[in-house]
C-alpha cells in the first residue's frame, strides 16, 4: 500500500509540473497579410519602383508574413478613390500626391501654396519630422494610417499651344489640375482657366484637345508619355508635390507589433530609395524631353511667385499661419 500511494504522488507531481508549465506550447505563427497598395502611375514610375522596393523590404523584414501588391494605372481608383478605399477598408493601402488630401484634413493645403519648398533636401526634416508626423496623424480621424511621405516632385506645366515664359503667357489656356482648392486658385490667379480632372482621363483628354495642358513632375511627364501630345514644357517648379503611404488603421492595429514595426521600417527605407530615384532621374529628364520633341523654357519664378502671392492671404485661415510659417521657414 506505502508503495502504491508513493506512485500515485509520484504521478500526481509529475502531472502537476505539466500543467504548470514544464512543456512549453508552441507560439502561434503570425497571421500572414497579402496588402494591395493603389497608385495611379505606372509600374515603371517613381511610385511604381519606390512601391516595389516597399514590398521586397516589408517582406524581409517580417519574416515573409506582409506580401504587398502594387496596382497601378489606376488599377484601384483615381487618387481620391483610393483614399476614400482606405478609409472605408475597401483598399488596404495606397500611395498617392498630396493633392487631394486637403479633401480630408486642410493641414496638408500647406504644401500646395505655390513656391513655399525650394529647396528639398531643406524641406525633408520638415515632413519626417514633428510636422510631417502631426499631419499624418490627423489622417486618423478618417480611420487611415499615415506611414510616411513619399516625393512626387516638383511640378512644371506643359501645353499645347505656346511656350510659357511669364504668368501672361497662360491665359485663357484650360489647364487640367487635381481636385484641389489651392491648386485651382493659383492657375486662376495666374491667368489660366483651370479644371480638375482625374489622371487616369487626361492623357486621352490632351490628345482630344479637350485640354490645353497639364502640371505634372518630369518623370510623370515622362512616364506618361505626356510629350506624344504636349509641344511646350515650361520649368516653372510652382508646387512641390509630397506623397503619402497610407493603410487602413484598423488593419494596421490588426498586425502584430512586430509587423508594424516590419512596415514602417520598410516605409522609411523605401522613401528614402524613391526620393533618390527621382533626384538621380531628374538630372538627364529634361535632355530626354527635349530629344523628344519637347521645346522648354525656363521662366523666372520670382515672377510668378510675385503673381501668385494672393494665393497665401487667401488660405491662411484654413491651413493657420503658424504652420506656413514652419514650411516656409525651411
Amino acid at each position: 500500500m506505502k508503495k502504491l500511494c508513493a506512485l500515485l504522488l509520484v504521478l500526481l507531481l509529475a502531472s502537476s509540473f505539466l500543467f504548470a508549465g514544464g512543456t512549453k506550447e508552441k507560439p502561434a505563427e503570425a497571421k500572414k497579410f497579402t496588402l494591395r497598395v493603389g497608385h495611379t502611375l505606372t509600374d515603371d514610375s517613381h511610385y511604381g519602383v519606390g512601391l516595389a522596393k516597399l514590398a521586397e523590404l516589408a517582406k524581409q523584414k517580417s519574416n515573409g508574413t506582409l506580401e504587398i501588391q502594387a496596382f497601378g494605372n489606376s488599377k484601384l481608383g483615381n487618387e481620391r478613390d483610393l483614399i476614400e478605399g482606405v478609409s472605408l477598408g475597401t483598399v488596404e493601402m495606397c500611395l498617392t500626391s498630396t493633392g487631394p488630401l486637403p479633401n480630408f484634413s486642410k493641414a496638408f493645403m500647406v504644401f500646395d501654396l505655390p513656391f513655399i519648398v525650394q529647396d528639398r533636401s531643406k524641406f525633408y526634416p520638415i515632413l519626417d519630422g514633428e510636422t510631417g508626423q502631426k499631419m499624418l496623424e490627423a489622417l486618423g480621424s478618417k480611420g487611415i494610417k499615415g506611414i510616411v511621405f513619399y516625393e512626387n516632385g516638383f511640378r512644371h506645366i506643359t501645353n499645347s499651344k505656346r511656350p510659357i515664359n511669364v504668368p501672361d503667357d497662360l491665359k485663357g489656356l484650360k489647364i487640367r489640375l487635381m481636385e484641389n482648392p489651392v491648386h485651382l486658385e493659383t492657375f486662376r490667379v495666374l491667368g489660366a482657366n483651370p479644371s480638375p480632372m482625374a489622371f487616369g482621363e487626361l492623357f486621352t483628354a490632351l490628345q482630344q484637345k479637350v485640354m490645353d495642358g497639364q502640371e505634372n513632375p518630369l518623370l510623370i511627364i515622362k512616364t506618361s508619355k505626356f510629350y506624344e501630345v504636349q509641344k511646350y514644357l515650361a520649368l516653372t517648379g510652382h508646387f512641390y508635390s509630397p506623397a503619402v503611404l497610407m493603410i487602413n488603421e484598423k488593419l494596421f492595429k490588426s498586425m502584430t507589433p512586430d509587423q508594424q514595426k516590419a512596415l514602417q521600417s520598410a516605409g522609411a527605407e523605401a522613401r528614402d530609395f524613391e526620393r533618390n530615384f527621382i533626384i538621380e532621374n531628374e538630372k538627364k529628364l529634361v535632355d530626354e524631353l527635349k530629344s523628344l520633341g519637347m521645346e522648354v523654357t525656363t521662366p523666372d519664378k520670382a515672377v510668378f511667385q510675385k503673381a501668385a502671392a494672393s494665393v497665401y492671404t487667401k488660405f491662411e485661415a484654413d491651413i493657420g499661419k503658424d504652420l506656413i510659417q514652419k514650411v516656409r521657414g525651411q
